[in-house]
């Protein structure tokens, strides 16, 4: 059992895919933000103060953290502060290739462990209409880089290489192999993740 230091529906949904026992906890902790910080840097230092946030009121649990960006020739998106930020970035991403980081970090009996994932992800060139329609579901509006991969998005990607849990928003494998070093049990006590036999 471990608390989940995020809100994001998409994190929780993943972790309850592989079937992990946790709860959630909204960290209140305040994400950095900016291009003058490496995207795989910044997104490692948001996932640590997250996770650090909520294991100073639960310092008997194992916490994870995690924070999510996009970024395209020098700029980091986050989430878009309008439909208009939401426009404004799907027009860069249209027919480019971007980059999807994110980083981990759990922090169990005082120590942090964090690693970033990044991912490469291909826009097919949208047109305007593509784009307005998209904005109208409201989808954009609190997903990094204003667009969800797992929902109608997927019709705007080409290719992506790398995890595909990581453009969701949380790279499951990278997830599970920093638990092991950092001696979470991510399961409890109902069942191993693989059996041997």
């Amino acid at each position: 059992m471990f608390i989940l230091a995020s809100g994001s529906p998409r994190r929780k949904e993943l972790l309850q895919q592989i079937g992990a026992r946790f709860e959630v906890l909204v960290s209140e902790a305040e994400e950095i933000t900016g291009d003058e910080i490496a995207p795989e840097e910044l997104v490692a230092r948001n996932a640590a103060a997250k996770a650090q946030a909520v294991a100073q009121e639960h310092p008997e649990m194992a916490v994870l953290g995690a924070d999510t960006v996009v970024s395209f020739k020098g700029h980091t998106y986050g989430k878009p502060d309008s439909e208009a930020g939401a426009a404004a970035m799907l027009r860069e991403l249209s027919g480019n290739c971007h980059k999807v980081s994110t980083g981990i970090a759990w922090v169990k009996d005082g120590q942090t462990l964090t690693a970033t994932v990044t991912t490469q992800v291909v826009f097919d060139e949208l047109t305007e209409t593509e784009i307005q329609a998209y904005i109208a579901t409201g989808e954009p509006l609190d997903k990094a880089g204003a667009y969800a991969i797992q929902g109608r998005a997927a019709a705007f990607i080409k290719e992506i290489k790398g995890s595909f849990s990581n453009v969701v928003g949380l790279p499951l494998n990278a997830t599970i192999r920093l638990a092991e070093k950092a001696g979470v049990d991510l399961y409890g006590n109902h069942g191993e993740r693989f059996t041997d036999n």
